[in-house]
C-alpha cells in the first residue's frame, strides 16, 4: 500500500518532527519553523533525506518494520507512541521481548488498599507472580512452593500437593487444564524465552498430569471465571475472578471478588 493512502501517517511524522528539540538545547532563532530539520531526523534514523521527505509528503510506499523502528528511535517515542506509529503505517506493533519485572507504584498501592476487601494478585506474561496483597497471600498459601519456579503460577498448580484442598478435585482438574493452556500461550508470545522453555521441560519430566494436559495442544484465553475455593476463615467460598491486562508491561491484575455461595 502506498504511504499516500495513509495521510495520518505523514501528518504524524510532521507533528513529531516539529515537537523535537534542537540539538544542544533550546530552539535556534535562525530556524523559521520549530523542531528538527528533515535531514536531522533522516540521519538519526539511518535513512536518506530524500526518502524521509517522501514519507512526510505521503509519496513513498509504506515503510518497512525496520524503518518504523528506526523512526521511533529517532523521534524518541514511548512504547505507546511507537505502537501508534506502527498502526498508522498499517503494521502490527512489535511484541515485547519480555515482560517488565516491576509493577507500577500506583498498582502496588492499589493492592495494599484492597487488603481488607478482596484478594488481588499481579502476574506477568511469563505467569510469574510479581505481587500479592495480604488477602491473596492468605487465600493462596496452600500453593506456596520453593525453588527456581516458586513464583510461577503454572508450576505452583502442578506441584502443590494441597491444590485439591484449596479448590476441590473437579476444580483442580479444570485449573490444571487452564494452566497448561496458558503456558502454551506464553511460549507462543515469548518463543525464545529460556525460562519458559526450561519450565516446560521441568514439568514434562516431573508431572504426568502436566504432560497429559499440555499434549492436548490447547491454548489459554481465560479472562474471567467463577471459582469455588476454600478460604482459610470463611470456608468454601465462591469468587468472581476478573483479569485486567496492562499491555505495555504485559502484566495481569487478577481480582478475586467475594460473592454469595451458589
Amino acid at each position: 500500500m502506498a504511504n499516500g493512502d495513509r495521510p495520518e501517517f505523514a501528518d504524524y511524522l510532521r507533528y513529531r518532527r516539529a515537537a523535537m528539540t534542537v540539538p544542544g538545547g533550546g530552539r535556534s532563532s535562525r530556524r523559521r519553523v520549530p523542531g528538527l530539520r528533515r535531514q536531522e531526523i533522516a540521519e538519526s534514523a539511518g535513512i536518506s533525506v530524500e526518502y524521509y521527505t517522501r514519507l512526510e509528503q505521503g509519496r513513498a510506499p509504506s515503510p518497512s518494520r525496520d524503518v518504523l523502528t528506526a523512526l521511533a528511535g529517532a523521534f524518541e517515542l514511548s512504547a505507546a507512541e511507537r505502537n501508534h506509529l506502527f498502526r498508522l503505517a498499517g503494521e502490527t506493533p512489535p511484541e515485547l521481548e519480555s515482560p517488565d519485572a516491576v509493577i507500577r507504584p500506583g498498582l502496588a498501592r492499589l493492592l495494599r488498599g484492597l487488603d481488607d476487601t478482596m484478594p488481588v494478585t499481579v502476574h506477568d506474561g511469563r505467569l510469574d507472580l510479581l505481587a500479592v496483597n495480604a488477602a491473596a497471600a492468605e487465600l493462596l498459601k496452600p500453593l506456596k512452593t520453593a525453588g527456581r519456579y516458586e513464583r510461577n503460577i503454572v508450576y505452583q498448580i502442578f506441584t502443590a500437593e494441597a491444590l485439591p484442598e484449596l479448590i476441590g478435585d473437579d476444580g483442580a482438574k479444570q485449573l490444571t487444564r487452564i494452566a497448561a493452556a496458558e503456558l502454551r500461550s506464553a511460549l507462543s508470545r515469548y518463543p525464545g524465552d529460556g525460562y519458559l522453555r526450561s519450565l516446560r521441560a521441568e514439568l514434562m519430566a516431573t508431572s504426568a498430569t502436566f504432560r497429559d494436559r499440555f499434549e492436548r495442544g490447547e491454548v489459554g484465553a481465560t479472562r474471567s471465571a467463577v471459582k469455588r475455593m476454600r478460604h482459610p476463615t470463611r470456608g468454601w467460598t465462591t469468587f468472581d475472578i476478573e483479569m485486567l491486562h496492562d499491555p505495555e508491561r504485559d502484566h495481569w491484575l487478577m481480582l478475586y471478588s467475594f460473592r454469595d455461595d451458589i
